[in-house]
């Protein structure tokens, strides 16, 4: 039986994990390290919805909020039809760590190989950019990954 495509990600951030959680739920916040709008409702049923890099809109809605711990939200694109919106599932662990975050995300239900492969490289520009986000310094502009079609 094939391997489910799942992209896995793990890594430290300098920030405690309250602030961590704010820039991943907070609209205004999450624009300073990923996309040009954004809706959250960071609660069981609400809206999660980006316009990433300002070319396509990601949309779902959040399954699991404990604050400054863990998030789980559907996730997919507009006007996709192999990945539409809440196809796939996104869940997020910030663990208290040497004194910063440590973030797990893991990313499951990918329709097919091409779209693994653009959303692993999609995953490491953005937490890179949280990352540095989160220690208090500027990303710059976000030329956005090769965004998934």
């Amino acid at each position: 039986m094939p391997e489910p495509l799942v992209v896995r990600r793990e890594t430290h951030i300098a920030a405690p994990p309250a602030a961590v959680f704010a820039l991943l739920t907070d609209p205004e916040k999450i624009l300073r390290w990923m996309g040009t709008e954004a809706q959250m409702e960071p609660r069981p049923g609400g809206l999660y919805l980006v316009n990433v890099a300002g070319a396509r809109c990601a949309r779902g809605s959040f399954r699991e909020v404990v604050p400054v711990h863990r998030l789980a939200y559907s996730f997919g694109w507009e006007e996709s039809e192999d990945m539409p919106p809440g196809s796939s599932l996104i869940e997020i662990d910030l663990i208290e760590r040497d004194g910063g975050t440590l973030l797990r995300m893991t990313h499951s239900g990918l329709p097919n190989a091409r779209q693994h492969a653009r959303h692993t490289e999609g995953w490491t520009h953005y937490i890179g950019r949280l990352a540095t986000v989160a220690a208090g310094r500027d990303p710059g502009p976000d030329p956005g990954p090769h965004l998934p079609q």
